[in-house]
C-alpha cells in the first residue's frame, strides 16, 4: 500500500511539472521552454523562453512588416504605439512559458480565455483605435492564398469602427484566445508585474476552481504591492548612486 501511495504522489507531481514545463504546440514552438540570452525582442522570456531567439529577429525593427506568413500592414503600416501591444501579444504567444497553461484543448498550438487586465485592453486599444485594418477577427478573416498568407477580404477601416471598446478588441481580434479578467490584479498586462499574476493563475487551488476567490485576490494585491515598493527603492538607490 505504502509503495502504490510513493508510486502514485510521483506521477501526480510529474504530471503537475509536465504541465507547467511546456509549451504550446504550434509549428516554431520549442518542446520545452529554455533560456534565451540573444533575444532581439520578447526579453521579457528571455529566462524561460518557448520560441527560439532567431524568430524574434522578424520584432526586432519598425515598422513590422511580417510576422512568420503573417503581414501585419495589410491596411498600412502600423503606428509605433499600436505595434509595441501586437508585438507584446505576439511575444506571449509565441515565447512565453506560461501560455501553455491555457491551451486550447482542441488545438494544441492555441491558447483560450488567457485573462488580461482591463487597463491593459483599454490602453490597446487606445493606441491602434486611428491605426486601420480589414478583419474583425484575426484568426478567421482573412483570405490565405496558396503559399499561405494573408490577404484582406474587406475594405480597410479604423479600428475604432471595427471594436467597440478595449473589451470588445481584447476578446474579438484572436477569437477566443483572450478575456478580460474581472480581477485588477490576477490578470496579465505582458509585463514585469505578470510574474506575481502568473504565481496565483497557475497554482493548484486556481486550476481547480472556476472563478477566483478574494483571498488570493487580496494576496496578489499585497504581493503586486510590495513587489512594486521594492522596484521604487531598487530606483532610488541607482538614483543615489548616479550623483555620488
Amino acid at each position: 500500500m505504502f509503495t502504490f501511495a510513493v508510486v502514485l504522489f510521483f506521477a501526480i507531481l510529474a504530471t503537475s511539472n509536465c504541465k507547467r514545463d511546456r509549451c504550446l504546440e504550434g509549428r516554431t514552438h520549442k518542446h520545452r521552454p529554455s533560456p534565451e540570452l540573444d533575444m532581439h525582442e520578447c526579453t521579457l522570456y528571455s529566462e524561460s523562453s518557448c520560441c527560439y531567439a532567431n524568430f524574434t529577429e522578424q520584432l526586432a525593427h519598425s515598422p513590422v512588416i511580417q510576422v512568420s506568413n503573417s503581414s501585419w500592414n495589410r491596411c498600412g503600416n502600423l503606428s509605433k504605439s499600436c505595434e509595441d501591444y501586437m508585438k507584446k501579444i505576439e511575444c506571449f504567444y509565441q515565447c512565453s512559458p506560461h501560455a501553455a497553461h491555457w491551451i486550447n484543448p482542441n488545438y494544441t498550438a492555441g491558447i483560450e480565455f488567457v485573462p488580461l487586465c482591463q487597463n491593459f485592453c483599454d490602453d490597446w486599444y487606445e493606441a491602434c483605435k486611428n491605426d486601420f485594418t480589414c478583419v474583425r477577427n484575426w484568426m478567421t478573416d482573412w483570405e490565405w492564398d496558396e503559399n499561405g498568407e494573408n490577404h484582406c477580404q474587406n475594405e480597410c477601416i479604423s479600428y475604432d469602427k471595427v471594436y467597440a471598446n478595449g473589451t470588445d478588441m481584447c476578446q474579438s481580434m484572436w477569437g477566443n484566445s483572450f478575456k478580460v479578467s474581472d480581477s485588477s490584479c490576477l490578470c496579465l498586462q505582458m509585463n514585469e508585474k505578470d510574474a506575481v499574476a502568473i504565481k496565483y493563475l497557475t497554482s493548484e487551488s486556481s486550476e481547480e476552481s472556476s472563478s477566483v476567490s478574494s483571498s488570493e485576490e487580496r494576496a496578489c494585491r499585497r504581493k503586486l504591492r510590495k513587489t512594486e515598493l521594492l522596484t521604487e527603492e531598487e530606483m532610488v538607490e541607482i538614483e543615489v548612486f548616479e550623483i555620488l
